[in-house]
């Protein structure tokens, strides 16, 4: 289902396409970096990447940027707040807090795809506070209480 997201390129990223999904299937369009000059991640070092753009989504939506699960596996490069959340009424350049988890320098380069943004419709809640909370078999049970498989 298409939503109209009005887009905006900064100067600096005139020349860059607009977010594009890569098959017809895919959920997240890929963001661009938008740099002027290569940046090198060392291990453990994290950097701010513009992608030059600015969106204007409609009420009841927020955009996701998420990490590109390649460059993870290839670069160990990920987000170091994934997903980041994009609100409906924000308007400012999107930027990408990259994080080299890898052994290994990463160089990002103009125009490379550094992540990816996804499109999704929000619910917001309306609290209600109650004594108790209905029970359920799960109850308070959390961080691996339903069992753990590493199967090698």
């Amino acid at each position: 289902m298409p939503v109209r997201v009005l887009i905006q390129r900064e100067p600096e990223a005139k020349d860059l396409p607009f977010p594009q999904y890569a098959t017809p299937g895919a959920a997240g369009a890929d963001l661009y970096a938008a740099v002027t000059e290569p940046i090198v991640l060392y291990p453990g070092q994290r950097c701010r990447v513009s992608t030059g753009i600015r969106i204007a989504l409609p009420p009841g939506y927020e955009a996701q940027v998420r990490p590109r699960s390649g460059l993870a596996d290839r670069y160990g490069l990920g987000m170091v707040n994934a997903p980041g959340t994009i609100d409906s009424d924000y308007r400012g350049v999107i930027d990408v807090i990259l994080m080299n988890w890898g052994q290994e320098p990463v160089t990002i380069h103009r125009g490379d795809r550094i992540a990816q943004l996804v499109i999704a419709p929000v619910a917001r809640a309306e609290w209600q506070e109650v004594h108790s909370l209905p029970e359920t078999e799960r109850a308070e049970g959390g961080f691996g209480s339903t069992g753990i498989s590493m199967e090698q």
